[in-house]
């Protein structure tokens, strides 16, 4: 039996960013999100965000692609929550999403940067989060 271990830290975000995920809504599509993940066979380690963002650990199956998972949760989750009326317009995520692997010695800083989303952003804003990523990561893409 194969064994295949790869962590991938997710982010993605409502589309053009705007802050649905508020008032005790976020808690309720976190708690769908792995409910759902569980049914569809993803294993979400963490998940956690802020009102305009999620972040999501997420441990790759040996036949798993994170494009098809990615389409997975954000189709379904914005289909429920349209369908559940959770916020007072059309929900949708943003097309895009962010997405790198991650080594076992960095799991544990991971795992706390995810669970601290709402102290963290109380400092940064998602925008100055992404620039850091992407500065860290030395990615060279264009923020939309």
């Amino acid at each position: 039996m194969s064994y295949v271990k790869i962590l991938v830290h997710c982010v993605w975000a409502t589309k053009n960013r705007l802050p649905y995920l508020k008032d005790g809504i976020r808690g309720k599509v976190i708690y769908h999100i792995h409910e759902n993940s569980i049914k569809k066979g993803i294993y979400i380690d963490h998940i956690n965000g802020y009102y305009q963002h999620l972040h999501a650990l997420i441990s790759l199956g040996g036949k798993q692609d994170i494009s098809d998972i990615m389409q997975l949760i954000k189709g379904e989750s914005s289909f429920w929550i349209n369908k559940n009326k959770l916020t007072g317009m059309r929900f949708e995520w943003q097309d895009d999403f962010y997405s790198v692997s991650i080594g076992m010695p960095q799991l544990e800083t991971i795992r706390n940067y995810i669970r601290s989303q709402p102290v963290h952003h109380a400092r940064a804003s998602y925008e100055e989060e992404l620039e850091k990523i992407i500065e860290e990561y030395n990615l060279q893409r264009k923020l939309d």
